[in-house]
């Protein structure tokens, strides 16, 4: 997992995201319908429904938007007919990259995703082109804390690994299914959690110069403007340098 940094990602990502609540908002609500259709509607027994509810939070869903989204899932009906792809391509520099999903039209989400990659010098590849380089995890982020601490905490809540980052923050790794429990233990152990996911981690990256960097983030932005496109999981890696220049 060396080379990843899910923080140093997000400070890449374009800041006209907050001018496009709307979308992020419509992109949430097809999360938090789909996870209660599939797993219920009790966030304590369905992890991915708290992914979800958290991740709505954090941008600022109201929790009536967030309820009423849930008890749509629950309720079932043909606006709840959401299916997740996970479509695999290469990007600029030879990065390998995975886009999320959910839609109710495979052929309308086609339309969108492989024109992004084209138009950015990449191509969209077979089903486990680039799978194989990703491993499902859950990602817990620690903005700042006492290092020996957290790591006690964590390892006695059941996490597999825990990585100290330059900025001061923490990067906390589980299995997938783990994440919830991991989390309530650091939580419990007075630690506050930033934010918590299931993610696909790289087991390999590629180094990104200043000419193939704005490509792979270009990328990322178009994909993410596409409206089927929950989650961009990829394998660049941006040194500080570079991204000093972006």
């Amino acid at each position: 997992m060396a080379g990843h940094s899910k923080w140093a990602n997000i400070k890449h990502r374009k800041a006209a995201q907050d001018a496009q609540r709307g979308k992020i908002f419509t992109k949430l609500i097809r999360e938090l319908v789909t996870a209660a259709k599939i797993g219920g509607g009790d966030v304590s027994a369905n992890p991915r429904l708290r992914s979800a509810v958290d991740k709505a939070l954090s941008n600022n869903m109201t929790r009536d938007t967030i309820n009423r989204a849930i008890e749509r899932g629950v309720g079932g009906g043909d606006d709840t007919n959401m299916e997740t792809k996970i479509y695999e391509g290469y990007g600029p520099g030879g990065t390998a990259v995975m886009v999320e999903c959910l839609s109710d039209n495979a052929n309308r989400t086609i339309s969108q995703v492989r024109p992004s990659f084209t138009k950015c010098g990449g191509n969209l590849g077979t089903e486990g082109s680039v799978g194989y380089l990703f491993s499902k995890k859950g990602l817990i982020l620690i903005a700042s804390a006492d290092e020996d601490a957290l790591t006690e905490a964590a390892i006695e809540a059941g996490a597999d690994d825990i990585q100290p980052q330059e900025d001061g923050s923490f990067e906390i790794y589980t299995a997938w299914e783990d994440l919830g429990s991991v989390r309530d233990g650091i939580e419990a152990a007075g630690f506050k959690i930033q934010e918590a996911e299931v993610t696909m981690i790289p087991s390999t990256t590629v180094e990104l110069d200043a000419e193939t960097a704005p490509k792979l983030l270009d990328l990322i932005n178009r994909l993410e403007d596409c409206d089927d496109v929950q989650n961009v999981y990829h394998n660049g890696e941006i040194s500080d340098e570079v991204a000093a220049l972006l």
